[in-house]
């Protein structure tokens, strides 16, 4: 299933070129009370909001996917964990700028470890990305997208794959300078998530997917995901032991070469195979 979350508070099932309005089936989540769930409550249910939208699907309503706008499948997630220089080209094409690369960020992915972005980050394709710090490069970064379903704490490279709820197209937008990559990557609007949850029945093998990224219709990034230098499984692994995973997290899982800037009035078009496609408008904040 390709699940959205659209106009604001509304869940959706994608259907070619439709939006289902399966929002009814927000009634198999529990009723929140103080202290307030840390997770999503929305990914926490997903097996049972599953079965409830495709109970509803028959007879929702339908609009035209262009009509509707799409924001971060995920409402709240604890925390956005990072994998830096995680394709060898990418770290190739860093080393040979170093104008624009400061040398100590560009250990090897081992070395450094992962890196956190703020959860108050993530927006949706249609929620745009509006950029700080106009006098310095900002870039876009494409990145698989793993939306965490349920905890894991210290979970085994074999059993990780088990607590993916689905899977979505990511972008990690950056603006360049000598500080930690969280700081820099974590303004607002600058982690774009979408444009839909995808199974992963519908997915298939996260290691072997083809991912392109395109600016104003020229290209930027081709790869596929299978020239990850730590593949998705190793990545939830390496997370889980040093914080607990909890439903609603994302872990974005590294750029390929062909990153670059953007400036207002760009439009970012990002594609994962068996995911989709979103469109991202690019704004002065």
């Amino acid at each position: 299933m390709r699940i959205c979350r659209f106009d604001d508070h509304k869940l959706g099932l994608v259907q070619g070129d439709e939006v289902l309005d399966v929002s009814a089936a927000l009634a198999a989540l529990p009723a929140s009370r103080w202290p307030v769930p840390q997770c999503d409550p929305l990914i926490a249910a997903f097996p049972e909001v599953l079965k409830r939208v495709a109970e509803l699907a028959p007879a929702a309503r339908r609009l035209p996917l262009a009509s509707v706008t799409l924001n971060s499948p995920v409402s709240y997630a604890t925390k956005l964990p990072a994998a830096p220089v995680n394709y060898l080209k990418h770290m190739a094409e860093a080393q040979g700028d170093p104008a624009t690369f400061h040398a100590h960020h560009l250990k090897k992915i081992e070395e450094v470890g992962l890196f956190l972005k703020a959860s108050s980050s993530l927006v949706g394709p249609g929620d745009g990305v509006a950029l700080r710090h106009l006098d310095r490069r900002n870039d876009h970064e494409l990145e698989l997208a793993v939306i965490i379903g349920k905890k894991a704490d210290r979970v085994s490279e074999a059993a990780a794959l088990d607590y993916v709820a689905g899977y979505a197209i990511g972008l990690d937008m950056t603006v360049r300078g000598p500080e930690e990559r969280s700081l820099r990557k974590s303004i607002d609007s600058y982690s774009v998530l979408g444009p839909w949850i995808v199974t992963p029945d519908e997915v298939g093998d996260p290691g072997a997917l083809d991912i392109e990224l395109y600016v104003n219709d020229a290209l930027r990034q081709r790869a596929n995901t299978r020239d990850l230098v730590i593949g998705i499984p190793k990545l939830i692994a390496w997370a889980s032991e040093y914080y607990t995973l909890l439903p609603g997290d994302v872990i974005f899982t590294g750029t390929p070469d062909g990153v670059g800037p953007v400036v207002p009035g760009d439009i970012i078009r990002a594609s994962i195979e068996n995911i989709g496609e979103m469109e991202v408008k690019v704004r002065a904040a």
